[in-house]
């Protein structure tokens, strides 16, 4: 990753509601949530979830998808790692190994696979 589609990426992320929407998208696994999924969950206004959802396509952290008269949004986990990359490239003077076991920790607990997901859609 460059770094200016670091700072595009992290200027995206620096809003509180799209903050909140792109977390819970990584928390909704890559089949993602529809718009109104999205909306309900985090109480926004159909036009301000629109406006962010475009902020965040644009920085090229989610994708949509059309399924019959739904959008569904997913996070784009690959972008995420490249950007999680840049951070951590140059981590703990030439010895990432200390970084990344941290991280790898960090990971496994917050991301470890659910029993059983919900395919409820709205």
């Amino acid at each position: 990753m460059e770094l200016t589609s670091a700072v595009h990426c992290l200027a995206a992320l620096a809003q509180t509601t799209r903050l909140a929407i792109y977390r819970k998208l990584i928390e909704a696994g890559p089949e993602g949530l529809s718009a109104g999924q999205i909306g309900e969950a985090l109480s926004v206004a159909p036009a301000t979830l629109s406006f962010h959802l475009k902020e965040l396509s644009h920085a090229a952290l989610v994708s949509s998808r059309q399924e019959s008269r739904y959008v569904f949004y997913a996070a784009n986990y690959g972008v995420m790692a490249e950007l999680m990359t840049y951070l951590t490239e140059n981590c703990c003077r030439g010895m990432p190994q200390a970084c990344f076991s941290q991280v790898e920790t960090a990971l496994a607990d917050c991301c470890a696979p659910r029993a059983k997901r919900s395919t409820k859609r709205h």
